[in-house]
Parts: structure tokens; sequence; C-alpha cells
């Protein structure tokens, strides 16, 4: 007997409990999100997060199965947030520099927003920097994703004549990857006056120096 076509088609009922369910996973993931830039990463547990939520454990469970997968879909929509904030939004500009621009100027923004809260790059990185595992290794992925996009996008600006022939886009990703870690270490770590507004003459300071002279 050939079934109905009508008995493969999902319920009414049967997605409303999905959309239901996908609704759930993302309130428990805004809520553990804000968790870990509080209490970084591995301040995030099961309990903790049932208790923020109001939720049993067994029921914040069923979304994550293990701490360990917890702390990765954090890590996973901390980085989908990151680019729709700083990454996405900059590809509107014109191929170069000023698509550089945005896109730094954007992250010393997200950067100056997390000072109070913290960063879970930043945060993460120490406390995962000698410990092994697919935790570390998301984390690591992610951080390389953001680089990768520098890059590319510093090696556009010197093929678009905006910075020297001779520029080392990775030399120059250091330096700047290195202006928004001091930015966050002395701005949250020290409470240095003015930290944001250095960051950002800092990130002038590199452009002069890598920048193509004017012809003629």
């Amino acid at each position: 007997m050939t079934p109905h076509p009508l008995e493969h088609r999902p319920t009414r009922s049967g997605s409303r409990a999905a959309h239901k369910g996908q609704q759930t996973r993302a309130s428990i993931l805004d809520a553990a999100l804000n968790l870990a830039s509080q209490k970084g990463l591995e301040g995030l547990s099961i309990g903790l997060l049932a208790e923020t939520t109001g939720m049993s454990k067994s029921g914040v469970f069923a979304h994550f199965g293990s701490r360990e997968e917890l702390q990765i879909s954090v890590i996973r929509e901390y980085h989908a947030r990151f680019e729709e904030e700083v990454f996405y939004p900059s590809l509107r500009e014109p191929r170069g520099l000023p698509r550089l621009e945005a896109m730094y100027q954007r992250w010393l923004k997200r950067v100056s927003v997390e000072i109070d809260s913290g960063c879970i790059y930043i945060s993460g990185a120490v406390e995962f920097d000698d410990r092994a595992g697919p935790v570390r290794d998301a984390l690591a992925d992610m951080v390389r994703t953001w680089h990768t996009g520098l890059v590319r996008s510093i090696t556009m600006a010197r093929e678009e004549g905006h910075l020297r022939a001779d520029t080392d886009a990775r030399q120059m990703l250091f330096e700047l990857h290195g202006l928004a870690l001091v930015l966050h270490h002395d701005a949250r770590f020290l409470r240095t006056p003015g930290a944001v507004q250095r960051a950002e003459q800092g990130f002038m300071n590199v452009l002069d120096r890598y920048r193509a002279a004017p012809s003629g």
C-alpha cells in the first residue's frame, strides 16, 4: 500500500515543537554567552546555566550533551555575532584600504565595548593556551578565521596600490592584533585612561608606515 503523501509531512504540532526547541536553545546560548563573558569559558557549567535560566539541569543537558559541547557552542555563537557586527558590514566598503580601515575600526569598537564584559577570544586564549583539546581547537579556529579575513583585506589593499608593494600582510596583521590585545589589557586590567584613543592612533601610525607613496 502506497502511503498518502501527507503522511510524510511534518505536523503543525511537530513544527511548533521544533521551533520552540530552537528558541529555547537560542535563549540558553544567549545566557551562556553572557556568563562566559563574565566568568570565562571555564566558568561555564550545566548547573550554573540551569540556575541562571531557571531550567532544570536535564533540560539544559538535552540541548548540550556535555560541558565541552556547551563551551564550543558558545565559541561558535560568539564568532557568529562577531562576524555579523565586525566582518560582514565591512565588506560593503570598497576593496582596499577603506575596507581594511572599516574592519579594524569596528574591531576596536567591539573590543572597547567588551572592556567591562570581557572578550572571549582574549580571555579564552589565556584559559586554554596550554590545554589541548576540542575547546582550544574551536577557539583557535575562530581566531584564525578572523585573522585570515584581515590578511585578505591587507593583501587587497596592497594589490589596489593603497599599501606599499613590499607590505608583509602577516607582519602587518601581527602589529594590528598587538594593538587590540594591548587595548584590552590596558583598558580592562590597568584601567588606563585614553587607551581606546591610543589604540586608534596606533592604527593610524601603522597605516602611515605601510601606506604607498602618492604617485607622481
